[in-house]
């Protein structure tokens, strides 16, 4: 008898199927085992059907989804590359081997990207839109809400208020906030003042974060959840606002410590850490850059101090039309760099890296490019929304 007779027969025996009799099963099964010959000890080998699609030349489809990605630049055409990177396996893998990065195309694609660096060039630019009621923020692709209100829907985030401090929790969707789903991006937590934030990944950021976990760092029991998800947060960045209780400093003044990216990212040559995938599990290493080591220096960005216009009797700052609402939220970011690196040029010192203000009742906009991703650009803006009694 064949192994696929055995296995068959196994299968009728555990489903009830046959005529045979409990005694007369068992003597046909010991007949069975007691053959001389020994089969392997592996399951049968099942093709997987991808479909017809499949089987196009690989020559042809390279040539069909470059036209697509080459085609459809902006959303919502765009989500035309992600259906082809649903039909099945080989599109995907060709797909993704297309389409590049924020940082090389300027473009975002699949919801990786949201968690990769922006373009060097020119800045990215979104909207965000606050919703009072329901204490939620949305990050929206483009310069300003559409009429139709069909806009492309990037990071959404939820404020919860705590007895000692203010989280902001991120997902991929505006309907989950569950730091135990797999739409969860990471978090923003505050001090008790509102003066000091902590940005945390859901991912690693590099293997020495991995190995430096704790119980506090801990996103929910791993006995609770598919062991497929990571069990952990990460922190990546602070944000730091410097106190101001008598209003006599001007502005809001605000320093980002970006743990997870060097300073000589900026620097001629240099490259920001850039991961490629979600992890599968907290064993995984996701980044393909270079990791953070002790004797890297983290990048420091500081807000961009504003002059005073003494017809207006108010700060001001350049923002090149995408800002028109005076706010104290309003803030543009550029490295900070010490006066000792002469390897980094003057015009990457005055790079707005990250600007952000207000255009109307509860509507934002929110540019960054490289070496900030969308996720760092959206969670170091949600500190701004947060009370900060003592800074302003």
């Amino acid at each position: 008898m064949s192994f696929k007779g055995i296995v068959r027969e196994l299968k009728e025996l555990k489903d009830g199927i046959g005529s045979l009799s409990r005694r007369g099963s068992e003597r046909k099964h010991w007949r069975s085992r007691t053959r001389s010959f020994v089969a392997p000890d592996v399951a049968p080998h099942t093709p997987i059907e991808q479909g017809q699609w499949a089987n196009l030349p690989p020559e042809l489809l390279l040539d069909i989804i470059r036209r697509v990605e080459e085609s459809e630049t902006a959303w919502p055409a765009r989500t035309v590359v992600v259906f082809c990177a649903s039909v099945c396996r080989s599109w995907r893998d060709i797909t993704k081997e297309i389409v590049k990065t924020p940082e090389q195309c300027g473009r975002l694609t699949f919801p990786i990207s949201l968690k990769q660096p922006g373009p060097r060039d020119a800045p990215i630019q979104c909207f965000i839109k606050r919703d009072r009621v329901t204490s939620t923020y949305r990050l929206y692709f483009g310069l300003t809400p559409s009429e139709d209100e069909h806009d492309k829907l990037l990071l959404a985030a939820k404020k919860i208020r705590r007895a000692t401090s203010t989280d902001f929790v991120i997902s991929f969707v505006a309907d989950d906030f569950s730091r135990a789903s797999n739409t969860y991006v990471g978090k923003l937590r505050s001090n008790f003042l509102g003066t000091k934030f902590t940005i945390y990944d859901s991912q690693p950021p590099n293997d020495a974060a991995a190995q430096q976990i704790s119980r506090q760092s801990r996103r929910f029991s791993p006995k609770q959840i598919s062991p497929k998800l990571p069990a952990y947060n990460y922190s990546i960045s602070t944000v730091s606002y410097e106190l101001n209780v008598l209003r006599t400093r001007g502005p809001r003044r605000m320093h980002c410590v970006m743990h997870s990216i060097p300073i000589s990212s900026i620097q001629e040559g240099g490259s920001a850490p850039t991961p490629t995938s979600f992890p599968q599990c907290t064993d995984e290493k996701t980044f393909s850059s270079p990791n953070l080591s002790a004797s890297d220096t983290p990048l420091v960005l500081k807000n961009k101090a504003p002059r005073w216009h003494e017809q207006l009797q108010c700060w001001c700052l350049n923002f090149k039309g995408r800002v028109t609402v005076a706010s104290v939220k309003n803030f543009q970011l550029v490295a900070s760099v010490d006066p000792s690196l002469t390897n980094i040029p003057a015009s990457e010192q005055e790079k707005v890296i990250l600007q952000f203000g207000k255009i109307g009742k509860d509507i934002f906009t929110m540019d960054y490019r490289y070496p900030l991703s969308a996720f760092q650009a959206f969670a170091i803006c949600l500190s701004s929304f947060d009370t900060k009694p003592a800074c302003e």
